[in-house]
């Protein structure tokens, strides 16, 4: 059975309770001391006293559970050198910084110095996380994702103010309020688009044909659907988007819809986990678990929490048919547990290029006066016991295309290092030319797993693509 996880990886939603405190309890008192001299040097005396105090008790509590609770041991006189750096480095006046503004400066810096997913989190953008994993927010309609340090719209949604102010999949978004956004993160970009209903943005779009415009777009309630599907050809196409509260609920009501129309001409599922980057770990294990009858899912360790092991119960949704599994650079943390599960257990022929090597899991922890942090507390393993920290999963088979700059974990700034242990190599690589067309021609990788499930599986595709390439096609490298 079962059981809803207490921590998510990528957006989480949990309480913890300390236990312990990282490094001795008078060393967190001394340093925790010689900030609360720099808060009150640098504090707004126009503040309340509740105000001045209660922003003090938030850093306080952030201290001690990064101290509790962080993946690693931790240092509190280089957590607290980092906050007072946050503090100062901009140079400001004594009795100059409203409570708010100097605890998110000094928290803000802190938490930075760990690894790039923990993070404070302001009582607005904890708002912003918690509608991300109910998949209902105030935005666009978009899908949007990192190419080539790029924000490229993947797919507006239908009836959203996206759709019907005309973007295009393909389209891509320059500026942001007439700010330019190239070299921002993906999250940082998604903060600016999303907003209170009714509220109005303005965005300028490169397209490939035509010139560079504006438009400017009212925001409305927008419900995240995260699963989508079609026919292609006799194979069912599962795309799925992101790991949100009812990701699970949708996948299973997308396959019923599937064998209702394909009947017993069947020839398997496509799972579309490109630049998926995550959601809820308990989604993941419901997935991988949709697809496998028995056996572990992933295991989880931290620090203090210990281990803890997900098993899938009997039953798959789609009856033991083939399944091939599309993943790329833009597919993380959940989608790598999903393709990780089901690559170690050999229930899916995994196709496209290696994910992108999340491998923690970050926990939200709640703070007074609605903030919050996301904080790393523990890794994941697949099944075979890897971690894929800084490392990714590579596909059973590789399907490049024209070679581009991505970025991925371990590029990261103080990203995690990656465990020694590797995971299964791919067994050939092929270019992405060779791809037979699917419904969408420019959408070549699909167009190969549909090929692969046609031909009965893995090496049945490999010995007909290698035949084919006797005859003076491209031939796997």
């Amino acid at each position: 059975m079962l059981h809803r996880p207490l921590l998510l990886p990528c957006l989480f939603l949990v309480l913890l309770t300390p236990t312990g405190c990282g490094g001795p309890p008078d060393a967190q008192t001394r340093e925790l001391a010689r900030f609360s001299v720099v808060y009150d040097r640098y504090v707004d005396p126009g503040a309340t006293p509740t105000q001045r105090r209660g922003q003090m008790d938030v850093f306080k509590l952030a201290l001690k559970r990064v101290n509790d609770l962080y993946v690693t041991p931790t240092d509190s006189k280089l957590l607290v050198d980092a906050a007072i750096k946050g503090v100062e480095e901009d140079k400001p006046k004594p009795a100059s910084i409203a409570p708010d503004d100097l605890v998110e400066k000094a928290l803000g810096n802190m938490l930075s110095t760990l690894d790039p997913h923990s993070n404070y989190l302001t009582p607005d953008q904890y708002k912003d996380l918690s509608s991300s994993t109910r998949g209902e927010f105030g935005g666009l309609g978009i899908e949007i994702a990192m190419e080539n340090e790029e924000v490229k719209v993947v797919s507006p949604i239908d009836g959203t103010p996206a759709a019907k102010a005309g973007l295009k999949a393909g389209d891509i978004i320059t500026h942001v309020e007439g700010e330019a956004i190239k070299g921002q993160t993906l999250s940082q970009v998604v903060r600016k688009l999303r907003g209170k209903p009714g509220s109005s943005v303005r965005i300028s779009i490169r397209r490939e044909s035509g010139s560079p415009f504006q438009v400017s777009i009212i925001r409305a309630i927008i419900v995240v659907k995260p699963v989508r599907w079609h026919l292609e050809s006799n194979v069912g196409y599962l795309r799925l988007t992101t790991f949100n509260e009812h990701a699970d609920e949708e996948l299973k009501l997308a396959v019923k819809e599937i064998e209702k129309q394909a009947g017993a001409s069947l020839k398997g599922y496509i799972l579309d986990l490109r630049n998926n980057a995550g959601g809820l770990l308990d989604q993941a294990v419901r997935i991988s678990d949709d697809f496998l009858n028995s056996g572990e899912v992933v295991a989880v360790r931290g620090r203090k929490s210990g281990e803890e092991r997900y098993k899938a119960r009997a039953g798959d949704v789609i009856a033991g048919r083939p399944l091939a599994v599309l993943i790329n650079p833009g597919s993380a943390s959940a989608s790598e547990i999903v393709a990780g599960a089901l690559q170690d257990h050999k229930r899916a022929v995994l196709l496209g290029t290696t994910s992108f090597g999340k491998g923690s899991v970050q926990t939200i922890l709640p703070l007074e006066h609605g903030s919050a942090l996301k904080l790393t507390t523990a890794l994941y393993y697949t099944p075979s016991g890897r971690s894929i920290q800084s490392r990714g999963i590579e596909p059973d088979l590789v399907i490049a295309g024209d070679p581009a700059e991505v970025k991925r974990e371990a590029d990261l700034t103080k990203a995690l290092p990656p465990s020694e242990i590797r995971g299964p190599r791919a067994v050939a690589q092929f270019s992405e030319n060779i791809c037979p067309a699917a419904q969408d021609p420019k959408d070549k990788l699909l167009g190969c797993a549909v090929a692969l499930l046609e031909a009965g599986g893995l090496q049945q595709f490999i010995a007909l693509r290698n035949a084919q390439a006797a005859a003076g096609q491209p031939t796997a490298q």
